[in-house]
């Protein structure tokens, strides 16, 4: 039975929110998690890859929530020549319904308390302007639940930041235009991730083709929104599918923002806290963030216990720090590449496709084509070699 006051109550389902209440609610923290939509894991807005060694700091792969087990990756030049490897760890290609659902049981079987159909509209504050709680419709009816910490888990156009006085702004530069469908009847090599480049197919930024087993696929593109001002991402990716897929069928269709930025200034301010896409925990080299945002998660429902623990709210900062040192130092890295790579004409990777295509099969490495991409932009040599020297 729902009760008018938690430790800590978390903001959206996705699997950094998830994530948040599990760790929360081991460390003993009493926890509620509010999801807006009917069922958790629903609408799906991503690519769905994620590599083994970031599932297994959480949960241990289950084939019914794996589509793909990928060994291979397909690098395609705007000319068409195609970069094939060897992937150096197994990624898989999630059936994220499912992997969304499991990561909720997980945070129920530590004890927190979940509510869908949940519509969270504003916070409950203080006289001091803190966060004690959140106002919400549950199956249509008002109520206020009282809480010392919110948890803000809801996406990238996240209002429980705004609410909370967060600067959660992203640069129009910053931001990418998404689309992605799912689609069937398709011949796709399941174990391989197939990423396509070229200004006149994904302007600044790329196509994926991820496999999803019994001839389908996730097909989907990312592309600047200045660029999205000339022709829409959807418009490129239909062009695409067209082009490459003819006969395929749609099963799935969506679009959407994501904050290819550096990671929020602040994630903490008056007792709230931002994980995931909502505090900007993507990657922003490759815009994805289902590992990074669980760990934001798992740090933040760490800290929350801690601080519910302690009796000390001013210990919420601390998130902040272990965020820095576990990931963001290295996504401000991933950034400046991006800034880099976004700019590479279609010359230049072309250059890199023939160089790398020279090299001998054991060394056409994800190290070895970045070394050739080096080649072409000597200025990425410090910022790469920043990620690996640590």
């Amino acid at each position: 039975m729902l009760k008018d006051k938690y430790d800590v109550i978390v903001v959206g389902a996705g699997p950094a929110g998830s994530t948040a209440a599990r760790f929360a609610a081991a460390g003993g923290a009493s926890v509620l998690m509010l999801e807006k939509d009917r069922d958790v894991g629903y609408p799906v807005r991503c690519g769905e890859a994620a590599s083994h060694t970031g599932i297994v700091q959480f949960i241990q792969p289950d084939p019914k929530w794996i589509a793909a087990t990928v060994t291979r990756f397909s690098l395609v030049a705007p000319n068409g020549r195609s970069v094939i490897q060897r992937l150096e760890e197994t990624v898989y290609v999630l059936e994220r319904r499912l992997f969304d659902y499991e990561l909720a049981k997980l945070a129920a079987n530590e004890g927190a308390e979940i509510v869908t159909k949940a519509y969270v509209y504003d916070l409950l504050k203080d006289k001091a302007g803190k966060a004690i709680g959140v106002k919400a419709l549950i199956k249509d009816k008002p109520v206020e639940i009282h809480s010392r910490i919110v948890v803000g888990a809801d996406g990238v156009e996240t209002r429980v930041g705004k609410w909370a006085g967060i600067n959660t702004a992203s640069s129009i530069h910053d931001m990418a235009s998404c689309a992605q469908m799912t689609i069937s009847g398709i011949d796709v090599e399941q174990d391989l991730l197939e990423f396509n480049f070229g200004e006149n197919i994904s302007p600044g930024g790329y196509i994926w083709v991820f496999p999803k087993g019994n001839k389908t696929a996730n097909v989907g593109l990312g592309i600047t929104v200045e660029e999205a001002k000339n022709k829409s991402a959807i418009r490129y990716l239909q062009e695409f599918v067209e082009r490459k897929f003819p006969h395929a069928a749609v099963l799935t269709h969506i679009a959407g923002g994501v904050a290819c930025a550096k990671t929020c200034k602040s994630l903490v301010k008056n007792n709230v806290m931002l994980v995931g896409d909502a505090g900007h925990q993507v990657n922003p080299t490759t815009g994805g963030g289902i590992i990074s945002g669980m760990i934001g998660g798992m740090i933040a429902g760490q800290v929350s216990a801690e601080a519910i623990k302690q009796n000390d709210l001013s210990h919420l900062p601390e998130y902040e720090m272990r965020w820095q040192k576990r990931l963001g130092w290295r996504h401000e890295i991933f950034y400046n590449i991006k800034e880099v790579i976004s700019n590479f004409s279609d010359e230049t990777l072309n250059n890199i496709a023939e160089s790398a295509l020279s090299l001998p099969e054991n060394k056409r490495t994800v190290g070895g084509i970045f070394r050739t991409a080096l080649w072409n932009k000597p200025s990425m040599l410090i910022e790469v070699a920043k990620v690996f020297i640590s």
